[in-house]
């Protein structure tokens, strides 16, 4: 399945470099998205390198996920497609 990363996540001071906002494919509403919780995501960089991460949660109402990711994901990956497993 296949999804769009949508921004960093983010507070009014802070923004967290390997914490991303997700939607995935089909996806509208928080019911559907906390069925995506615990499954594996991972971005390919344009260099063909591979960033792994964890959806850790539900993020509002309209059915995006939060995902953690192993390290700091780059500026590039913001609207890029993404691989959920």
């Amino acid at each position: 399945m296949n999804g769009v990363v949508v921004n960093f996540r983010g507070s009014k001071h802070r923004q967290k470099g390997n914490y991303m906002v997700i939607i995935p494919e089909g996806c509208d509403k928080k019911e559907k998205a906390e069925k995506f919780v615990g499954k594996t995501v991972v971005w390919e960089s344009p260099a063909k390198k591979q960033i792994k991460g964890k959806i850790t949660a539900a993020h509002g109402k309209k059915g995006a996920v939060r995902a953690i990711f192993e390290r700091g994901m780059p500026g590039q990956a913001v609207g890029a497609k993404i691989k959920i497993e």
